[in-house]
């Protein structure tokens, strides 16, 4: 057995856990429910299948660029170390706060919440319209709940030891890509149609707009297609994001210098793949305009009904109920780790800075899942969503011209692996992402605008809790 030594973390982790981290971080509710979104706001099957491509090949972009700062910092905290050692203490700690008031216990209650909406198609009791208690003009209802109850079982897993939370990761990961790989081939086998597929592309480029109100379409171009296009990826970056999960336990992998960055280029290659071929299934089965208006946006419901019947959306809900477990478990385990990071630094409660007798951050933990359980209760989170991809993104494009600052602030450090594509490709990430952000702003001010604002509150935080000396 090995021995552990107190107050460091086990290095349990190997190449196909850190890739089931990436995947089954990435992968949430998102791909089951985005298109119809996408589909509303471009109005075309070309587009739509243009903004998931853009989205994973920016993802890799970022990912394997990230690769050379895993390998250069292999250390726990991962996007946190990296800020730090490019810029300062302030732009980390502005990360970490951002992270734990907002990023990543923001992901977690949205995900918790996806987890309990379907959780209430199988048993409707569950559901968000049966509501508990009320107190003025707070409303308690049941998938509050069953969200919250879900946070507190996985963080209570993930206290116990990373073995336990990496077993249940890999295992529930695994039976979601196999579930997904199901859907795509069933999909094609047993429900695709020509004359929907070639209906669907027949018009591929043409680019409209849905209007809600009125049920029908309006053609869209130049600046509006443009802010189309830019409202259309908050929901496919936000389903491709937490990629970068895994370079916050790097502390805990094996051979971290090539295992985080190969698992960063794998995982993130194989949810781009699964991606494309769920849509390109949607396309061949459902009609575009049953796509843009599905039910309470689950394009996977109505693609499932179309392939297996009644049964569709039985299995279509354990799949989701499965994706949302795993992946919050992924984005639990990951986020205690970046709040232990900075405890060392000072610029955290000191408490989360210390691992349990399982070797691993509890308190941390349990700091995470208190604020992640209250962020449930407010139940804005399509709110949340537009509050944390802006923030997501700023951050990654930091990181990423990060690269540029320590080839030059420390040009002969040991890179045992360089940026793909560097300065070309790191450059195309950071060009389309500040587009992303600056469209962001202008559509989506009055969320996108809040979240900024909650990562400049930050500032202050910094100076007034910074060790003083």
């Amino acid at each position: 057995m090995e021995e552990n030594i107190p107050g460091e973390f086990k290095k349990e982790l190997g190449l196909l856990d850190g890739t089931m981290l990436v995947v089954g971080s990435m992968i949430g509710s998102g791909i089951f429910i985005v298109s119809a979104d996408i589909a509303r706001q471009v109005g075309s099957a070309g587009w739509l299948i243009l903004i998931w491509l853009i989205s994973g090949l920016i993802t890799m972009i970022a990912a394997v660029s990230y690769g050379e700062l895993s390998a250069m910092f292999p250390k726990a905290g991962g996007q946190y170390v990296y800020l730090k050692e490019a810029y300062n203490k302030l732009i980390a700690f502005l990360y970490g706060w951002s992270f734990f008031a907002v990023i990543q216990t923001g992901t977690i209650a949205a995900v918790g919440v996806g987890f309990s909406k379907f959780a209430a198609y199988l048993y409707p009791p569950l559901s968000d319209e049966n509501v508990l208690y009320e107190l003025g003009s707070f409303k308690l209802n049941a998938a509050q709940i069953v969200s919250i109850i879900t946070i507190v079982i996985l963080t209570y897993i993930n206290s116990r030891g990373v073995k336990n939370s990496k077993t249940l990761q890999t295992v529930l990961t695994v039976v979601k890509i196999l579930s997904l790989f199901g859907l795509i081939i069933f999909g094609f086998i047993l429900a695709a149609k020509a004359d929907v597929w070639n209906a669907n592309w027949t018009d591929a480029w043409s680019s409209r707009a849905f209007d809600v109100e009125k049920g029908s379409w309006m053609p869209i171009g130049g600046t509006a297609l443009l802010t189309g296009i830019s409202a259309a990826m908050v929901g496919s970056l936000f389903s491709s994001d937490a990629w970068n999960g895994v370079t916050f336990i790097a502390g805990e992998i094996k051979n971290p210098k090539r295992n985080v960055g190969l698992s960063l280029f794998l995982g993130t290659l194989i949810v781009t793949v699964i991606y494309i071929l769920t849509n390109l299934m949607y396309l061949a089965v459902i009609p575009f305009q049953e796509i843009a208006t599905a039910k309470s946006d689950r394009v996977a419901v109505v693609a499932s009904q179309y392939t297996f019947g009644d049964m569709g959306t039985i299995i279509i809900a354990l799949m989701i109920m499965i994706s949302t477990f795993a992946c919050n478990n992924g984005l639990i385990m990951a986020g205690a780790r970046v709040y232990y990071t900075m405890a060392k630094d000072g610029l955290f409660l000191k408490k989360a800075g210390e691992l349990n007798d399982a070797s691993v951050p509890a308190w941390a933990l349990w700091v995470q899942c208190l604020w992640a359980s209250l962020l449930c209760l407010t139940g804005k989170y399509g709110d949340l969503l537009d509050f944390v991809i802006i923030i997501v993104l700023i951050f990654y494009i930091l990181t990423i011209y990060g690269i540029f600052i320590l080839r030059k602030k420390m040009p002969d450090a040991d890179r045992p692996y360089k940026a793909f594509g560097y300065p070309f490709l790191p450059l195309v990430y950071i060009i389309i992402a500040s587009a992303v952000c600056v469209g962001l702003l202008l559509t989506k001010f009055s969320t996108c605008g809040w979240g900024v604002l909650i990562m400049l509150t930050g500032i202050p935080v910094y100076y007034l809790t910074k060790p003083k000396g």
